[in-house]
């Protein structure tokens, strides 16, 4: 008979971890398009840290109806999915630039790779004694009980090109102003309550948050 031989995949390398700190939605979405026009099958992956001023963003199939009153808060038409969303001060945005097709035999694709981004933030949620849950049909993780269950506490956001190329990311709202919420149908739904971890109990540092999603984001996607 003959003798049979395990085979090990090497890991692939972790993401590297930019923090791009205070920046403008609009420079962060070009220098997004930018690295994944240039990438080669040999660019690293990379997640983005970012906080952003207040903006309002549209996925490529969003209504603009659902922006109720920006009340100045620039709108800005992006080519990711989704519907409209906003990004402010006191909110993790992490970007994943990534290569999804990088390894024959491995291939994570973008159901897969959308529960692995929601189960990074389920984990962080974890790390500060809150519990969220997905919703079926409703990308995004969303509290699971106590006063607020059901608010939407983190959205996503991506854009796979056909070499699986992704930009993109996701939002974890920490401490914010959350009146900009309520000048939009979240995600494309009226009345959907948004909620962050100050509001429902949980005190924390922008910048330990940050972290703890990059290295939940970083575990599940190596």
């Amino acid at each position: 008979m003959p003798a049979r031989h395990s085979v090990t995949l090497s890991p692939m390398p972790a993401p590297i971890i930019i923090d791009r700190g205070f920046e403008p939605y609009d420079i962060s979405f070009a220098a997004m398009r930018a690295f994944t026009d240039a990438r080669t099958a040999d660019t690293p992956d990379e997640l983005w840290i970012v906080e952003h001023p207040p903006v309002f963003t549209l996925g490529l199939g969003a209504d603009p109806s659902h922006v109720l009153n920006a009340h100045d808060i620039p709108v800005v038409q992006t080519d990711r999915g989704g519907e409209v969303t906003y990004h402010g001060p006191g909110q993790v945005v992490i970007y994943l630039m990534m290569d999804l097709r990088r390894r024959p035999g491995a291939r994570l694709f973008a159901r897969e790779f959308v529960n692995k981004i929601e189960q990074s933030v389920i984990h962080t949620l974890q790390a500060y004694n809150l519990t969220g849950e997905r919703k079926a049909g409703a990308p995004g993780i969303y509290m699971s009980n106590g006063a607020w269950k059901g608010a939407k506490i983190a959205a996503l956001g991506l854009k796979i090109r056909g070499n699986g190329c992704t930009y993109h990311g996701v939002s974890l709202n920490v401490a914010m102003d959350l009146a900009p919420f309520s000048w939009i149908n979240p995600c494309g739904y009226e009345g959907l309550a948004t909620v962050d971890m100050r509001t429902v109990g949980a005190e924390a540092a922008l910048r330990d948050v940050q972290l703890k999603l990059a290295q939940h984001l970083t575990d599940l996607l190596t």
